[in-house]
């Protein structure tokens, strides 16, 4: 039974914007439930049905009471036995095992059916979405920012749905239905229940809205003080070289202080809410009191249908605080899913065309035609590069920083696009090809190598995830790596390829870090090799080790390498001179020595110092 509700919904189903890359989150507060609400639509009118028997039963209570005390007054007890033992066993059946029994399957379809369900289903397709934004995405905003608004998003809606279905729609057949039975023994006993209902209506009315903006701003306040706070942790290591942690303290406490302001409003009006809906309960008890009151000493109703009267009214005061829980609950909750829709219902910055296709690199030539790229900015970085690559070359981008060297790489994954211009491989412009497929024809060694909180292993096989475990070993030993890795034990005692690095890779050195992700490259074998800065990390014994392994990489494959080390990248076919965005110089190492340009000056300032610096330690 368990499992059939437990099914009733696939909580990694595949989304909208999968199946059509113009879908996607809709910006708008309605449309964003639906879209995902709308996935479990058979789900929540099962919902809808069984909160309506629910609100019928629960309504049988009072009238059951009434005509049992009216049976009692009005009859013998020999009487109520023999004469009407079938109604007093026909309102026991309901209340024993009908009740029951449409209660289990309400909780079965909430619990079973939608809780962890729909929960589960918004997280991973908002996940799935935000995943494939562009990098530039993940660049403006706090890490731990975006996954907390994908992490609270899935609950809040869920809350939001569920608390609509059970308690607004609760209250709507509740009290309709309320209203007609009462009506039907006397419409002035109506009179009570319409005036709570105006008032109800009036006070949700006043105060809603404040209660939704406000919560709005307290999610708001929620996630910045969460995104600061993973900022501090992501970034500890620089906290502590640089002894600063009053400072974060500080950087920390006033986002803790402004999401505090913001919470005690919302705690203002909550608790005058709940005083204002206590005293208009109070007041329409009372006033089903004095009506039905009146009404039976005038003989107009029987005592029945004062003991109906009255515990009706009770019910309908008890049930409006949990109704106004509820209430309450659900704008609370729409204001994170407003929060979350800030990073969930954008559109992706760097989409596939829809007639995208699948990048074919038979030969790996490289073309630049007239490019011009700016990240946005009128200044712009890149003008006019034009840059053929043949097939299998190497070449080495050389220039002073900020020249243009690590964006030309990003604009050839295409992490972004281009302001004009155009870049093929082998004759097809990236533009026009999946992202995926041109990445996965590009194997890249970054400086700054960072590394998944999982296992040596699950690293490595990141180059290609259906290499075999002899496979990965071969990688790391071509490495260098193998020697260090054997002897790598983790804080759960897990040895070896299983050893967890933490996060970002930071229970290894540079150095190993740095190995890992050239063992990764070797097994992803693209035939696009981009090494920025590819032994940065490694000590002179290590690096001419791995240089020879380098070299075996780099043969038959069209690379790319930057490096401030010119010595490392002078045995390249052809080295590139940037500087401000251009191209100012090109040709061999001999070649460019022999213009005296700028390449030269730079050759002699590094080789200068080497010199300098044997000098003195011979003198």
């Amino acid at each position: 039974m368990f499992r059939f509700f437990e099914t009733l919904l696939d909580p990694t189903a595949e989304g909208p914007d999968a199946r059509n890359p113009e879908t996607r989150p809709p910006e708008g507060l309605a449309a964003f439930f639906w879209y995902y609400a709308g996935q479990a639509k058979k789900v929540l009118a099962a919902l809808f049905v069984a909160g309506t028997a629910v609100a019928l039963l629960d309504l049988l209570i009072p009238v059951f009471v009434g005509h049992v005390v009216d049976l009692v007054s009005t009859h013998t007890p020999e009487q109520v036995l023999h004469d009407h033992w079938h109604e007093l066993a026909g309102m026991a059946f309901v209340q024993l095992i009908i009740r029951p029994l449409v209660i289990l399957g309400q909780n079965l379809i909430t619990n079973q059916g939608i809780v962890a369900n729909l929960t589960n289903l918004v997280r991973w397709q908002a996940h799935w979405h935000v995943v494939r934004q562009g990098w530039s995405f993940f660049q403006n905003d706090f890490a731990g920012r975006i996954a907390n608004r994908v992490m609270q998003t899935g609950p809040s809606l869920r809350e939001s749905v569920i608390a609509g279905v059970n308690a607004v729609w609760y209250i709507l057949i509740y009290g309709t239905s309320a209203i007609i039975v009462v009506s039907r023994t006397d419409w002035r006993l109506t009179l009570p229940l319409f005036g709570w209902f105006a008032a109800y209506v009036i006070m949700l009315r006043l105060m809603v809205p404040h209660m939704r903006d406000l919560s709005r701003a307290v999610s708001e306040a929620r996630s910045r003080v969460t995104g600061r706070i993973v900022d501090s942790y992501t970034n500890i290591l620089t906290v502590k070289l640089f002894a600063r942690p009053r400072d974060e303290d500080a950087f920390v406490r006033g986002s803790i202080e402004d999401h505090h302001t913001h919470y005690q409003k919302q705690l203002r009006i909550l608790t005058l809410f709940n005083v204002t809906l206590t005293t208009i309960n109070a007041a329409m008890m009372v006033g089903m009191a004095v009506a039905a009151i009146g009404l039976w000493t005038g003989g107009t109703i029987t005592v029945g249908d004062v003991a109906m009267a009255m515990p009706l009214s009770w019910q309908v005061a008890s049930m409006s605080g949990w109704v106004a829980y509820n209430i309450t609950g659900i704008f609370e909750n729409i204001g994170t899913v407003q929060d979350g829709m800030k990073s969930i219902a954008t559109a992706r910055t760097m989409r596939d065309s829809v007639d995208a296709t699948t990048l074919q690199v038979p030969r790996g030539a490289i073309t630049f035609e007239d490019v011009h790229f700016g990240y946005g900015t009128s200044r712009g970085v890149l003008h006019g590069i034009d840059l053929t690559i043949a097939p299998g070359e190497r070449i080495g981008l050389v220039g002073p920083s900020g020249a243009g060297k690590s964006t030309i790489v990003n604009i050839l994954l295409r992490f972004f696009d281009l302001d004009t211009g155009r870049i093929l491989i082998d004759g097809q412009d990236i533009t026009t090809v999946a992202q995926e497929s041109l990445r996965a024809h590009i194997a890249m060694v970054t400086q700054d190598t960072s590394l998944l909180h999982r296992s040596i292993r699950e690293n490595i096989r990141y180059g290609r995830p259906d290499a075999s475990d002899a496979e990965i070993r071969a990688a790391a030993e071509q490495a260098h790596a193998w020697g260090f890795i054997e002897e790598l034990e983790d804080w759960e005692g897990r040895r070896g390829f299983d050893a967890r690095v933490g996060e970002r890779g930071v229970k290894l050195s540079g150095g190993q870090r740095q190995r890992i992700a050239l063992a990764r490259v070797i097994l992803k074998n693209a035939p696009i090799l981009v090494l920025d800065e590819a032994t940065s990390a490694l000590d002179s014994e290590v690096e001419a080790a791995i240089q020879e392994q380098l070299d075996t990489l780099m043969k038959g494959r069209t690379v790319i390498a930057i490096a401030h080390r010119l010595s490392t990248i002078a045995r390249m076919d052809r080295l590139i001179v940037m500087d401000h965005g251009r191209i100012v110089e090109t040709g061999s190492h001999a070649t460019l020595m022999a213009q005296n340009g700028i390449y030269a000056r730079l050759w002699l300032r590094q080789s200068g110092g080497f010199e300098q610096a044997e000098s003195r330690l011979a003198e």
